[in-house]
């Protein structure tokens, strides 16, 4: 009797163990022809709430010194600061650039928003051809909640961020995450949408969904096994049901003796 109790202890702690195929990143063949070019040549589309860095340059720094802000104008400075530097697009999509006043953006792209200053430009200065206007994100921010070891708004200096760059800065995935539900949340035109990406497949390569958006929530939902309280390990599964069995052993014992 006590054999077969040992047996379907280890019995149960193997098959209870977390396998390699939901642990294991980037499983099965790749493909021979990646079709993941077509979504990255997509530019990105300037949404609510992104930060804009926006640099006029000239020969003549006395001419463009006037659209630069306070902060700009002090000199450069680290990447701490590209909140108080940059443009934030506020909730009707405009940011304010200094004597062009507000500048609707959203919606476009880096290089029409970058044709639409220098249109504004030409305004106020007749040789606008020595001016050099360049706009770009001022980073990505994102955030990333659930089975990570380190959840929280992250901002990444990157023109992209991958989705495993993203789990990669909030600490990776902890041992009872679901690496194969990571989902992502996204706030579009349309409403919030939801996409589930699967991170132990190769296929992760060439999804749509490989590189994410600013202002992004990524969730990583927990294993149903961690409301089970069972380890992550055949030894720390086997640990926690001889636990629970001597427990059960000594209150039946005592029971009997009463």
């Amino acid at each position: 009797m006590k054999k077969n109790i040992v047996y379907l202890m280890i019995i149960m702690s193997l098959s209870s163990c977390l396998s390699l195929k939901k642990t294991t990143y980037f499983q099965g063949e790749p493909s021979e022809k990646s079709e993941m070019y077509k979504f990255n040549n997509e530019p990105y589309r300037v949404q609510v709430n992104d930060v804009l860095s926006v640099e006029i340059v000239s020969e003549n720094p006395e001419l463009v010194s006037l659209f630069e802000t306070s902060q700009q104008a002090s000199g450069p400075s680290g990447g701490g600061n590209l909140y108080f530097e940059g443009y934030t697009v506020d909730r009707h999509g405009n940011i304010r650039i200094p004597y062009i006043n507000e500048l609707n953006v959203l919606g476009y792209t880096e290089k029409e928003i970058r044709e639409k200053i220098e249109v504004e430009l030409k305004k106020f200065i007749k040789n606008s051809e020595s001016i050099f206007v360049k706009v770009k994100l001022s980073g990505i921010q994102f955030l990333v909640n659930g089975e990570v070891r380190s959840p929280g708004t992250i901002t990444l200096l990157q023109n992209q961020v991958s989705i495993l760059d993203a789990i990669a800065s909030a600490g990776e995935i902890a041992d009872f995450g679901n690496r194969q539900e990571v989902q992502i949340y996204r706030k579009t035109l349309n409403g919030v949408e939801r996409y589930v990406v699967d991170l132990t497949d190769v296929a992760i390569f060439d999804s749509e969904h490989y590189y994410i958006k600013p202002n992004d929530i990524i969730y990583v939902p927990p294993l149903q096994r961690k409301n089970w309280g069972i380890g992550t390990t055949g030894l720390s599964t086997f640990t926690t049901i001889a636990s629970i069995f001597a427990v059960l052993t000594s209150t039946i014992l005592l029971i009997d003796n009463l």
